[in-house]
Order: structure tokens, then sequence, then C-alpha cells
């Protein structure tokens, strides 16, 4: 008769594995659907930077809905849940790539934005769900290794599918090039929303508070907690007005081929791969928020980097740009992530995710609209303000605060 350890340990093997294989279709979906593609697919869309921009902002401002969404969650079944939720989300997405088949030019972006919209509010209730429900999948000792593992392995295959979606937009310009994607697209859905319901369905650890005001408390009486949030949510909003727009930067002020963008996003994949790795296994030795504060000083140098352009040849500029923007978000992201579900109660953490989501979510929502209104506005200006000038200015304000707020809001 097997041991209770050695059931729970192989329990939690396959639930290790279960979120490593359904990562995989996920992980193709996203990168085909979004990023540069995204943009691309915007831009055959008719869209202009400002529009752009409102559409980069959409996800994080649909955070805000997890606050409410997080006081009933607990009443809800939490797989099935999540799986109807995510499903949702995918479906949504997945038909934008319809648009031109059914409706007029005049109404793609206006039906693309309504789709989208409906994606991201029901991204945003199942990824909270997610979370919760990933932090009792994967054992505290384990998190850090595991986690930089699975988003290695997962962005080495999303560099494979970037290199090739760009290839497939290179041989088949303008809307045949998408319709070959959103194929792909549609199989990976399929297989995404299928894998959802391997899921373990695991009991929810209730909430000790009633009410959404009771349960709200919790997390806005946290100091520490509040005070890393909201600094987090400031810098976001910074960086959000440039970093979204990078692929915006190349395709139009550069000039760049969907070829070479995805070459540029490529690197920054892979530079997000060895970050995972290196993060993770650092992770298991410094905090979370130790190791978040270092992250922020490479984000700022990518945006810095930009201004090299003024004296070096674009495309090793570039590729220093991304190198070290995939290193620091992916770190960033990371350990934001294990920051979330490892330094918050577990029978409040659904509140916690959803506060800081909600937060940060409104200053990702400024951040990419502002940003697309800065770059319509500057039509007509100088071009080396138009294609680093905005970067430069940025990256010199995240590097300010990097040495002046950051350390208290992270300690």
């Amino acid at each position: 008769m097997r041991s209770p350890l050695a059931k729970k340990d192989s329990e939690n093997r396959r639930y290790l594995n279960i979120l490593t294989a359904e990562g995989i279709p996920a992980t193709v979906f996203g990168t085909l659907i979004g990023g540069q593609f995204l943009t691309g697919y915007l831009m055959y869309l008719g869209a202009s930077s400002s529009q752009i921009g409102l559409v980069l902002a959409i996800p994080t401002l649909a955070n805000v809905l997890q606050i409410p969404f997080a006081s009933v969650s607990h009443k809800l079944h939490r797989k099935w849940g999540f799986v109807t939720l995510a499903s949702l989300h995918r479906l949504c997405w997945t038909a934008t790539g319809f648009i031109p088949f059914f409706f007029p030019r005049e109404l793609w972006l206006p039906i693309y934005l309504a789709l989208y919209t409906l994606a991201f509010i029901a991204n945003a209730t199942s990824g909270m769900m997610w979370t919760s429900l990933v932090g009792d999948m994967v054992l505290p000792q384990v998190r850090a290794r595991y986690m930089g593992f699975r988003n290695m392995l997962l962005n080495a295959i999303g560099s494979v599918t970037l290199f090739a979606g760009g290839q497939i937009l290179d041989r088949y310009p303008g809307g045949q090039g998408y319709h070959v994607l959103f194929v792909i697209i549609l199989v990976m859905m399929s297989l995404n929303i299928l894998m959802f319901t391997t899921y373990p369905n695991l009991p929810l650890e209730k909430s000790t508070k009633t009410g959404l005001a009771s349960m709200l408390r919790l997390p806005l009486q946290d100091r520490s907690f509040m005070r890393a949030s909201i600094f987090l949510s400031a810098w976001l909003l910074l960086q959000g007005m440039v970093v979204p727009l990078y692929a915006f930067i190349m395709l139009n002020n550069l000039g760049l081929s969907q070829g070479r963008v995805s070459a540029m996003t490529i690197i920054q994949t892979l530079a997000m791969v060895a970050s995972f790795y290196i993060w993770g296994q650092l992770n298991a030795r410094y905090s979370n928020k130790q190791l978040l504060f270092w992250t922020l000083p490479i984000i700022a140098a990518s945006c810095l980097s930009w201004g090299l352009l003024s004296v070096l040849p674009v495309l090793p500029v570039l590729m220093l740009v991304h190198v070290l923007i995939g290193f620091g978000v992916g770190g960033f992201n990371q350990l934001v992530f294990n920051f979330i579900i490892g330094d918050t109660p577990k029978s409040e953490r659904p509140m916690f995710i959803a506060v800081y989501s909600a937060i940060t979510g409104i200053a990702g929502f400024i951040g990419p609209i502002v940003g697309g209104w800065v770059f319509e506005e500057l039509k007509g200006s100088p071009a080396w303000l138009q294609t680093y000038g905005v970067a430069l200015i940025l990256g010199a304000v995240l590097m300010t605060l990097v040495w002046t707020l950051a350390r208290k809001a992270l300690r």
C-alpha cells in the first residue's frame, strides 16, 4: 500500500505536468494573437497609434473587475468557474480573426473592440481564479524553481512560434497572412480549452471574512503590500507609455518588416527564457521583493538604450533594447506572480490578487493610452523624437525612480 506522502508527491507531480502541458497551446495561441501580431493586425484593420494604445490598455483596466468578483468567487466552483471564463476569453479573442469576413470595413475596429473587451473581462476574472488554483497546485518549496522552469520552456516555444508567425506574414502579405494565423489560433484555442478540463478540483480555503467591505479591508490595511502595489502601479503606468508600443515604433517609424520585428521579439523572448531560469534560481535564496527591485533598473536601461540610435546602427541597438526588456520584464512578471501568491495569506489570496490587479490595472490602462496619444501628437515633429526621444525621456524618469522611491517601496 502506498504511503500518504508518496501519494501526495505523485499528485503534485501530476499537477505540475498538467500546468506544463496546458501552457503549450496557450503559449502558441497567445503569441500568434497578441504582441507584435496584435499590433500588425490592428494596423491591417486600420487602427491609428492612439487606437492601438487603447486596445493594449483594455486588459489591464478589466482587472479592476477582480475586486467585486473576488468577494463572490469563494461561492463559485473554482475549477469550472475558471474553465468557463477562460474558455470565453479564448473564444471571443479568436472570433476577432473572422471580422473581415462578416462586417464592412467601417465596423472592423468597433467590432474588434467589443469582442476584445469581452474577452479580457473574462480573462481578468478567470486569471484571478487561475492564480489562486495554481497557488494550491504548486507547493511553496518548489514554486520558485518550477515556475522558472515552466516559464523558460513556454517562452522557448513562444520564440519558435514568433519566428514561424513572422515568416507566414512575410510570405503572405496583407490579410492573407492573418487568415493563415487565425486558422492555427483556432486549433490552439480548441486544444487549450480541452486541456483546461484536466485541472484538478482542489478545495478552496474560504475567507475568514464575509462581505466585500470586510474582505477588502485586509489588503488595504497591509501597509507593506499596499506600499509595494502603489509603487509598482506608478512604475507600470510609465513603462506602459512606451514598452507596449515598441512594435509600433519598429513597424511604423523605423519601417521594419514583420519578419525583422519577429526576430527582435524572438531575441526578447530568448532573453526572457534565460531570465526565468536565473531569477528562479535566485528566488530560492532571496526574497521576492528584493529581486523585484533589481529587475527595475534593467527595464529602465532598455528604454534608455533607444537613445543609442543617434550614434549606432539600428539593428544592434534594437537587439540590446530587446535583450534588456526581455530579461527585466521576464523577471518582473515572474517575481510579481510569486509575490502575490507567496507573500499573501492563503485564505484571503483572491482579494489580495484582486486589489493588486485593480491598482496596477488602472495604471496599466492609462499608460498605453497616454503613450499612443503622445505618438499621435508627435506626428510632424523631428524624426529622432518620434523614434527614440520618448523612450529615452521615460527611461531617465524610470531610472530616477529606481534610486529614489523603489528602495523604500520594496523593502
